[in-house]
């Protein structure tokens, strides 16, 4: 997608939505996140504005967070609780905060949002560089064909009497990019919501971890540790 910026990607409009927006499986995954994080801290990459982050502090799991964008992480701070939360600015591939820690997360499909292969290793690099001896790393993500039933398409996501929304897609399967845009149309115009990513298996996945020192420990189709089929969702756990 020619002058896509991921930086600027997640400006003030997707940050103010993000706020209160739910996908409906957050409170499974808070639960599984505690069980990991055995009853000590976390770091999540891509801390957005703390849909998981601050209900897992509630569960008494002081969480650190890595962000790219500044407005998600300034909404974060605004919300009860946020701005206790130690989050550092950058990239989540790269920026370390000098801790370890027995859990390093990333969910919502968030290690598509690097976009080549060798950045998606050096984020699994930086998470080992973050864990402890017996720490690990979950990642939580589509598979990819369940966002491909072909390489171009557009989806009628809502159809409503007073609006439109359509998902526009086209995937390269030679750099595995998706250019995606969300496209709302209603009374007031067009609204514009593109991204790009970059997807990848869970076996390729789990190669760019055993270059970064670690290994698969668990597989599951989903947060309550439902059994993985190989279509719709994974939960990848990474150890030492």
């Amino acid at each position: 997608m020619r002058d896509f910026d991921p930086a600027a990607a997640f400006g003030p409009a997707v940050a103010a939505r993000d706020v209160g927006s739910s996908r409906g499986d957050e409170q499974a995954a808070v639960d599984l996140l505690a069980d990991l994080a055995r009853g000590d801290s976390a770091l999540e990459f891509a801390i957005g504005t703390g849909r998981i982050a601050l209900p897992l502090t509630e569960r008494g799991i002081r969480v650190d967070g890595i962000e790219l964008s500044t407005d998600m992480a300034d909404h974060l701070r605004t919300r009860p609780g946020g701005a206790d939360l130690d989050v550092l600015i950058g990239d989540m591939s790269t920026t370390t905060t000098g801790r370890q820690y027995p859990l390093v997360y990333l969910v919502f499909n968030t290690i598509f949002n690097l976009l080549t292969q060798d950045a998606q290793v050096r984020c699994f690099e930086n998470a080992a560089r973050h864990l402890t001896d017996d720490g690990v790393f979950l990642v939580e993500a589509a598979v990819p064909s369940a966002w491909l039933p072909s390489n171009q398409y557009v989806n009628a996501e809502e159809v409503e009497p007073s609006y439109v929304v359509l998902d526009v897609c086209r995937y390269d399967p030679a750099t595995q990019i998706l250019d995606e845009n969300h496209v709302r149309l209603d009374a007031a115009g067009v609204h514009l919501g593109p991204i790009s990513c970059r997807l990848a298996w869970p076996s390729e996945l789990d190669l760019m971890a055993r270059l970064a020192g670690l290994r698969l420990v668990d597989r599951w189709g989903g947060w309550e540790k439902e059994r993985y089929t190989g279509e719709g969702m994974h939960v990848s756990v990474y150890g030492r």
